[in-house]
């Protein structure tokens, strides 16, 4: 299992950041791996992913959600992938977000690639991009505000 744990400091209010990331179909605005996500249910999403050249689709529900905190989610179709992501703000208009994810390279590149750490520099890059979205546009694109508890 590889596991990947990152974090940013971004200059919004906790629940903008937050409630941005709750807007998983824009993903792909500022997270170059990732090619789509469908939302299929408040709950579940389709995702079509690209890093380093490897494409995956898997499909994920979310486990665990408390607004302006965390957001846990894992894999429902035999590919092995999980995390949480965690919203602690700093002040009122700072918010740390941290990442962090285990999933089970398939493939030989896959594998590769994971021990090259090409997915913690792929979080890290998603992360710094998240970071000039949601401070560039200063507030979300939508919001989801449901709890959910596994």
């Amino acid at each position: 299992m590889q596991k990947v744990e990152e974090a940013i400091d971004v200059a919004v209010p906790v629940h903008t950041a937050y409630n941005q990331w709750t807007q998983f179909e824009s993903f792909p605005r500022f997270m170059p791996g990732v090619e789509s996500v469908s939302q299929l249910s408040a709950t579940t999403n389709h995702w079509v992913t690209r890093v380093g050249g490897v494409e995956r689709e898997f499909d994920t529900e979310i486990v665990d959600q408390e607004p302006d905190d965390r957001i846990a989610w894992r894999s429902i179709d035999g590919k092995s992938h999980a995390g949480i992501i965690r919203f602690s703000p700093l002040d009122a208009n700072h918010t740390h977000v941290k990442v962090h994810f285990e999933w089970a390279p398939e493939t030989v590149v896959e594998k590769a690639g994971a021990a090259l750490k090409v997915d913690e520099m792929q979080v890290k890059a998603d992360l710094k991009k998240f970071k000039e979205f949601i401070e560039s546009r200063g507030n979300e694109t939508g919001q989801w505000r449901g709890e959910v508890k596994e």
